[in-house]
C-alpha cells in the first residue's frame, strides 16, 4: 500500500486511490467516508448534467434541421447521429437515468432553445415554447424533423 496520504482538499486524485487502497484493505476505521459520499453524489449529479448536455447538442441541431433547411450539411447530421449515440452509451452505462428523463428533456430543451436562437438568428417566437419531439423521435435513425 501506498505510503502517500493526501487529504481530499490538497489531492483528489491522490485522495481516490488511497481511499480505494484502504477498502481494498479492509480498513474501514480510515476510510474518509464523508467526502467519499459527496464523491458518489457528485458522480450521480455528472451524470445527469453530461446526458442534459448530449440531449441539449442533439435537439439543436434537430431544430436547426428542422427550421433551417438551406444551411443543412453534413457536419449537422454527424453531429446528430453522434449525439445520439453518446445519449445511448450514456443509458448503457446509467440506465437509472430513465426514471430522470421527463425532467432531464424539459431542461435540454431549454437550453436547446436558447442555443438555436443564437445560433440561428431565428426569432424566439419562431420556435415551440416546449419541445415538439418525443424522446423516441429524438432517437430514432431515421427521425430528422420536416423543415418548417
Amino acid at each position: 500500500m501506498s505510503t502517500i496520504n493526501p487529504g481530499y482538499d490538497e489531492d483528489v486524485y491522490g485522495w481516490a486511490i488511497h481511499t480505494a487502497e484502504l477498502l481494498r484493505s479492509n480498513k474501514m476505521d480510515e476510510v474518509d467516508f464523508e467526502n467519499i459520499i459527496e464523491e458518489i453524489e457528485s458522480l450521480g449529479r455528472s451524470e445527469k448534467h453530461e446526458l442534459t448536455n448530449r440531449l441539449s447538442i442533439l435537439i439543436t441541431h434537430l431544430l436547426k434541421w428542422q427550421y433551417q433547411p438551406m444551411m443543412r450539411g453534413h457536419s449537422w447530421k454527424y453531429s446528430i447521429v453522434e449525439q445520439r449515440d453518446q445519449v445511448k452509451s450514456i443509458f448503457e452505462e446509467s440506465p437509472s437515468l430513465k426514471s430522470k428523463l421527463e425532467e432531464i428533456l424539459k431542461l435540454a430543451y431549454k437550453f436547446s432553445l436558447s442555443k438555436a436562437i443564437r445560433e440561428t438568428g431565428l426569432e424566439a417566437k419562431t420556435f415551440p415554447q416546449q419541445c415538439p419531439y418525443s424522446f423516441d423521435e429524438i432517437m430514432s435513425d431515421k427521425f430528422y424533423p420536416e423543415a418548417q
